[in-house]
């Protein structure tokens, strides 16, 4: 299972806020009825199979062009762990779990 970080940013905007259009990207995700995303303050976080979660983070991409946004910047940042199977929850936990050890 692969965890994506996706962070979308339309260029060319007419105020400097951006919530608008990334709230557009994040349909894309309420939308899928299988995926499990974690939007956080600089980017989402989606879990899943790594070509259904690259064909989201296509989506999203997409999803932000308009008249208006002519030009978008997408960042991916993707984790493919083979070994074993991982989680976004298990990240975190094995994080947490480290940090009440010392």
């Amino acid at each position: 299972m692969a965890i994506i970080q996706v962070s979308v940013i339309p260029i060319g905007t007419r105020v400097p806020s951006i919530s608008e259009y990334v709230t557009d990207a994040v349909r894309v995700l309420k939308e899928e009825m299988d995926v499990k995303f974690d939007l956080t303050s600089m980017g989402t976080i989606i879990e899943g199979d790594l070509e259904k979660v690259l064909s989201l983070a296509k989506k999203m991409h997409e999803a932000i062009f308009s008249p208006e946004v002519q030009r978008v910047v997408t960042t991916i940042s993707i984790d493919d762990r083979r070994d074993k199977p991982q989680t976004m929850d298990g990240k975190v936990s094995s994080v947490k779990e480290k940090l009440m050890r010392t």
